[in-house]
């Protein structure tokens, strides 16, 4: 379990660092992290960091694609949604309209 919270500990680090106004995925969370196979367990990460006391930008974190799939952890149906709203990121029917423009890469980003 120690190693399981160490992980969930280093994806935190990382989301953390995302921008304003972008977002990146659970598999580029997962390469940055030397575990290209863990993007499941990026998206375990993101959900079990509603519990903790520090705030995580978890909503910047979606799938490959631009969708949101882990919205429905987030209370509302649309609470993940209007959150990325709120930073400038058009989302239509829970995808990300200009994934590519507002990718953020952790692999490139942090060095």
């Amino acid at each position: 379990m120690e190693n399981k919270e160490g992980f969930f500990q280093q994806v935190y680090e990382v989301a953390r660092q995302i921008p304003f106004g972008r977002v990146t995925s659970y598999g580029a969370i997962a390469a940055y992290l030397g575990s290209k196979s863990s993007a499941r367990m990026v998206g375990w990460a993101m959900n079990s960091s509603h519990y903790l006391p520090e705030s995580i930008p978890a909503h910047r974190v979606v799938n490959r694609v631009g969708l949101l799939t882990g919205k429905r952890h987030f209370g509302g149906a649309d609470t993940m949604k209007e959150l990325l709203l709120s930073e400038g990121i058009q989302v239509e029917e829970d995808r990300i309209e200009n994934f590519e423009q507002v990718f953020w890469d952790p692999v490139k980003e942090l060095i």
